[in-house]
């Protein structure tokens, strides 16, 4: 008799903002209606309802016993290396008898690149050349050198070949430069026309953030057209790719970069993380937290 296949966990990040978390909820919906035989259920590290051990405890009582977990998240920064390995070895504890394999981040995958591309052309409709557009790609921004690097490589994956003038990056929080200053780039570069082009998943409250503080800047240079995109969002895209790491984690394909990873590697100003011990992220909805969060060493050695 053939097992039935894992579980499929997101485990996403959480925001205070309610419409970006219900658009999370809603994602991991539809992925339960494009798979009806498999157990599909979805929890936030932090901030937003349901905590991952909640997610995790709904499939244990449904009888799951294996599972795979994707982080929805598009850099691997300190909640996909850390936090998220942590919880679900804090949850196996829970929840003995229970076993898991953990997917990768979504990457810039070229499905995902050709989403923002097509946010792009929304945001510019008929409006002139792409040879004159700069494209100011914003991630979340990190304390973790890799996660930003990773943001730099989805802005020059998205410039190759297609035609724009260039394509900058900034970030809205913990890195630099930061909106204004990556604009303030664009247009000691020579930028006439800039489409500024949030890379996070869906709505919240740094995407509204960027898009404010895009709108600032644009009022005080009026001689530059400044416009902006929207987020990825639930696209079909986004739907497959997700898909593509779950089937990953279950054929244990697992490819996760460890080449420059602070939890590793002595890179300068971060040498006090190498072998830091991960702990599960607190969730303050997450009422199983006096099962204790232990020191349990994640890093990201299950890709080994």
């Amino acid at each position: 008799m053939t097992p039935s296949p894992p579980a499929l966990l997101i485990a996403g990040h959480g925001t205070r903002d309610e419409a970006g978390a219900e658009a999370f909820r809603a994602f991991v919906r539809e992925l339960g209606d494009r798979h009806p035989g498999l157990p599909v259920a979805g929890g936030f590290i932090e901030l937003s309802p349901p905590p991952l051990g909640d997610a995790v405890a709904g499939l244990v009582e449904r009888g799951v016993r294996r599972f795979a977990a994707v982080p929805l998240m598009l850099v691997s920064a300190g909640h996909a290396k850390g936090d998220i390995p942590a919880a679900l070895a804090r949850e196996k504890e829970r929840h003995p008898g229970i076993t898991y394999t953990y997917g990768r981040p979504l990457g810039p995958h070229p499905s995902l690149l050709r989403v923002l591309e097509r946010r792009l052309d929304e945001a510019l409709g008929s409006a002139g050349d792409r040879a004159d557009v700069t494209v100011l790609l914003v991630g979340r921004g990190s304390t973790d050198p890799d996660a930003n690097a990773e943001v730099h490589k989805a802005a020059r994956l998205l410039w190759e070949g297609r035609g724009y003038a260039g394509v900058e990056t900034a970030f809205v929080s913990l890195a630099a430069p930061d909106v204004p200053a990556g604009l303030d780039r664009c247009a000691r570069l020579g930028a006439r026309r800039i489409v500024v082009l949030p890379y996070f998943l869906f709505t919240g409250i740094l995407p509204d953030r960027v898009r404010r503080q895009t709108e600032e800047w644009a009022a005080a240079h009026p001689e530059t057209e400044v416009r902006s995109a929207d987020v990825i969002g639930p696209e079909p895209e986004l739907l497959d790719l997700v898909w593509e790491r779950y089937e990953e984690a279950v054929r244990g394909d697992l490819r996760m970069n460890c080449d420059s990873c602070v939890y590793r590697i002595a890179l300068p100003g971060f040498e006090d993380k190498v072998g830091l011990p991960q702990q599960p992220h607190f969730h303050p909805d997450d009422d199983g937290h006096h099962h204790g969060h232990g020191h349990h060493h994640g890093g990201h050695a299950h890709a080994h």
